[in-house]
Formats: C-alpha cells, sequence, structure tokens
C-alpha cells in the first residue's frame, strides 16, 4: 500500500494554514512555523493553556521520513512532493485528533503529549528515546487493568 497523499498536489502551506487554523480553534494561543537553513517548513510550534499553564509543543514534518518511504516503495514524485506529501499527512493527523477532542474523549494536551516540549526544545518523545525519560520496569504492558493479564 502506498503512503497516504503520495500524489497530493496541495500547497505545503494551504496544509500549514489549515493546521494552524485547527489548532487556534481549539485552544493554541501561540503558533510559530519552524524553517531549516534553506526556507522550508520544518514543524510547527505551539502553546496551549493547560492546567499547569501555557505549554509548548513541537509538531515535525519529517520530510526526509517521507522520502525514504518514497524510495521504499519506488514513488516518483514532481519536485516538491515529498514535503507536500508530508505536511499533508500532518494536516490529515491534526484533524483527526481534532474530531476526537472535539467528541469529548480527550483532551487537547493528552493528543499531543509526545510533543511537549521542554525549556531546550526537546519533546517528551525525544526525552523517552534517548533515556532522560525512564518509566521503570512494567508498566501497562505488564498489568493491564488492575493486576490482569492480558
Amino acid at each position: 500500500m502506498a503512503i497516504k497523499n503520495y500524489t497530493t498536489t496541495i500547497d505545503v502551506y494551504k496544509s500549514l494554514g489549515e493546521i494552524q487554523g485547527a489548532l487556534a480553534s481549539h485552544g493554541a494561543r501561540k503558533i510559530m512555523v519552524d524553517y531549516d537553513a534553506a526556507g522550508q517548513p520544518i514543524g510547527v510550534m505551539f502553546g496551549i493553556e493547560t492546567p499547569a499553564g501555557i505549554r509548548g509543543f513541537a509538531l515535525p514534518a519529517n520530510v526526509e521520513g517521507v522520502r525514504t518511504v518514497f524510495a521504499r516503495q519506488k514513488v516518483k514524485g514532481q519536485p516538491g512532493q515529498a514535503e507536500r506529501t508530508a505536511w499533508r499527512n500532518v494536516r490529515d493527523w491534526v484533524m483527526a485528533q481534532m474530531a476526537i477532542i472535539e467528541a469529548g474523549q480527550v483532551q487537547m494536551e493528552e493528543v499531543f503529549l509526545p510533543y511537549l516540549t521542554d525549556r531546550q526544545g526537546r519533546t517528551l518523545y525525544q526525552l523517552y528515546q534517548s533515556g532522560q525519560l525512564c518509566l521503570g520496569s512494567g508498566g501497562a504492558a505488564d498489568d493491564y487493568g488492575g493486576g490482569r493479564q492480558l
């Protein structure tokens, strides 16, 4: 199965605008786009009010990851296709998250928790991946449902 949105013709900046609009309409109070040295957008950073105060989140668009999948799947796109695909997939994911927020299933900060940033701009997931955030042994996978094994 080919990567989602691999044929999209929707401009990166249209997808970015839709992401920003969705975040703002769901409580984001600060939104900023991060660009690489070549001037290409690589992520969206935003702040939302939480019970603990305003917290920052960094949502990346991993264009290199999309290029890797294109190569593996032998997808030959037009120039800029990986960028359009990456941002459209981020947009689709954000919209899906907004739907479950609107349905009252989760809180906004809960959905974006892996992208919560510290003072150095590192995400919670990056800290976990590097071993700087350790949950200990066991956990839900070993002890799901109050002691019952699955």
